[in-house]
Formats: C-alpha cells, sequence, structure tokens
C-alpha cells in the first residue's frame, strides 16, 4: 500500500508541472488546490474571459485505463459543486468551463492530454 503522504506530494508536483505546461499554452493560473465543501479544485486558471476549473489526472501508464477515464459523473457532480462554491465566495460571475488534463508517464518525461470544455455543469 502506497503512503499517502508520498501520493499526496507525488499529486502536487503533477499538478504543479501541468499548471506550469497549460501556462505555456496561454492561460493563467489563479488557484491550486481550491478546497469546497465536498469536493477541491485541482487547478484554477484564466482562458481569456473565461475562468477555467482544471482536473488534473495523472497515471504511469494506461495500462489500467486512461486517466481520463477516472472523470466519473459523481466526480463531475462534485467538481461542479466545488465550483460553484468557488463562484460564491469570490463573488464571481463569469464564463466558466471545465476541462481535464491527463498527465501520462513519470516526470520530467510526462504527455499531456487535455480536453477542454469536457463536461458542462448541470
Amino acid at each position: 500500500m502506497s503512503n499517502p503522504r508520498t501520493a499526496r506530494a507525488r499529486g502536487a508536483a503533477i499538478e504543479r508541472i501541468a499548471a506550469r505546461w497549460l501556462e505555456q499554452q496561454g492561460l493563467t493560473l489563479l488557484g491550486q488546490n481550491q478546497h469546497a465543501k465536498g469536493g477541491e479544485l485541482d487547478l484554477v486558471m484564466q482562458d481569456g474571459d473565461t475562468l477555467v476549473f482544471v482536473e488534473v489526472k495523472h497515471r504511469e501508464s494506461t495500462r489500467y485505463g486512461h486517466p481520463l477515464e477516472t472523470v466519473t459523473a459523481q466526480k463531475q457532480r462534485r467538481l461542479v459543486h466545488a465550483a460553484r462554491v468557488y463562484l460564491h465566495r469570490q463573488q464571481l460571475s463569469c464564463p466558466c468551463r471545465f476541462d481535464i488534463l491527463a498527465a501520462i508517464g513519470t516526470p520530467p518525461a510526462l504527455t499531456f492530454e487535455w480536453v477542454k470544455a469536457a463536461f458542462d455543469a448541470f
């Protein structure tokens, strides 16, 4: 069984790398690991006038499935709820979207698959 602290640190490192990669694609990082009751937002970024909530998923390989497959309907509902809490706390009213960034490999050899507007708030 893996150490939860080590897994959390590895996840945080992947999210930092992912944020840098998204910044190279033109997005601006606004926040990381934004907690809301019942959910957490990995990355909150700005893309032009749009606020982007990015769920980062990592796997060392796709042997046991693609990381994109792990964002289930239940996970999507938790992300939407966390985003609503974030918007309320920040007193924001702006266009938003939910992206998923799949990271595959082991740092520094990561490949990214970015799905913009992966799902809608329902």
